[in-house]
């Protein structure tokens, strides 16, 4: 990637080092990972470098948290020797879209129907409770607090919490919410 963008005469590559000379960061990872989701928010820290987002697949419910940190390009790891890589270059610094995740909704749209994403093993449902805990625990209640909010028990509470993570073999409450996270239930 870097060759091929370095040997765009129109576009100059630099390294991390030289931040203050960085109009538009590219970032390609297999997945949107946490490491990479962690990577692309410090990436967002310096206010005004859009970010060009290579990735092999991505699932709609990452797109917001993409758009959140900065993302204003999304394409297919796989589209780096075409032409679309410097032209997504160029466009985020000359016009950033107005509406990033509407834009990257687009974008993921049309990536999908190039490179259809790897059929996923179906999740096993939750119940509208168990998304209803999951939920507040995603932020960041503590079972008190989630037993106040839904007017359950404290008891009732750690039961559906326990149940859900004994079905689903999760190991612990901030598993549960990544799985949760994951697969979309939240």
């Amino acid at each position: 990637m870097v060759s091929y963008l370095g040997s765009r005469m129109d576009l100059r590559i630099v390294g991390a080092s030289q931040r203050e000379d960085i109009d538009v960061v590219v970032a390609a990872f297999e997945r949107l990972s946490a490491d990479a989701i962690e990577a692309l928010r410090r990436l967002a820290e310096e206010p005004g470098k859009p970010i060009v987002l290579m990735v092999d697949r991505i699932r709609e419910s990452e797109l917001p948290v993409a758009a959140e940190c900065g993302v204003v390009a999304l394409l297919p790891r796989a589209a780096v020797a075409d032409a679309e890589l410097p032209d997504a270059v160029r466009s985020a610094v000359a016009e950033p879209p107005p509406n990033p995740l509407g834009a990257l909704t687009r974008q993921a749209e049309r990536f999908r129907r190039g490179f259809p994403d790897p059929p996923e093993p179906a999740a096993p449902a939750l119940s509208e409770r168990e998304t209803e805990v999951l939920r507040l625990m995603a932020d960041g209640l503590d079972t008190n607090a989630i037993a106040a909010e839904l007017s359950y028990s404290e008891r009732t509470v750690k039961n559906i919490i326990y149940a859900m993570t004994s079905r689903l073999k999760l190991r612990n409450r901030p598993h549960a919410v990544a799985y949760a996270l994951r697969t979309g239930a939240i």
